[in-house]
């Protein structure tokens, strides 16, 4: 996995704006990559932040950027619990239903929509996103926005530049664990 990919795509969490980010990569060997996963969780959890494989499928590996510490603040909100419950997760730490989540992934063929949920998206734009089947969006960005469009536009912009700074300094040789900032 290029570190160049964790970069483009996981900055606003890197930077701390953001709880958790998901991307697929690419994967013919996933003892590298598992390899891969662990020099990155070395170099980056004193700062409060882990990369978790989530599923590997095929040739390609879904992974998992996040903050335990704000993530459990995320999920431990009592709208969230009772939705992540109707969806068949049982209570538990974050790091409990990180592992509900992966087990979901691999198990079902059907893509576990509350994901957004454990990327720090809004709990009404992930309950409504899943109640309309993603359509009939007001705002489509990072997420499908139901709600308050306008504060979301410049989330969205706020995450986009810095996506656009961290692949500049990331091109200019900062390294991962310098981008990424403590938490």
């Amino acid at each position: 996995m290029p570190e160049e990919l964790l970069v483009s795509h996981c900055a606003p969490t890197l930077a701390g704006l953001k709880t958790a980010n998901l991307f697929s990569c690419s994967c013919p060997c996933p003892a590298q990559l598992a390899q891969e996963v662990t020099r990155l969780n070395k170099q980056l959890n004193s700062k409060g932040v882990c990369v978790q494989v989530l599923s590997n499928r095929g040739k390609r590996a879904l992974i998992y950027v996040y903050r335990p510490k704000r993530l459990e603040k995320d999920l431990n909100h009592p709208d969230t619990l009772c939705f992540l419950k109707q969806c068949g997760y049982q209570n538990g730490c974050a790091l409990d239903l990180v592992q509900q989540l992966q087990e979901k992934l691999c198990e079902s063929q059907d893509f576990p929509h509350e994901i957004g949920l454990f990327l720090g998206y809004p709990f009404e734009d992930v309950q409504v996103f899943i109640q309309n089947r993603g359509c009939n969006c007001r705002l489509c960005g990072y997420w499908k926005v139901y709600a308050n469009e306008c504060e979301k536009k410049r989330l969205f912009e706020k995450y986009s530049h810095c996506r656009n700074v961290y692949c500049r300094k990331w091109t200019e040789g900062l390294s991962i664990q310098r981008l990424t900032v403590a938490g």
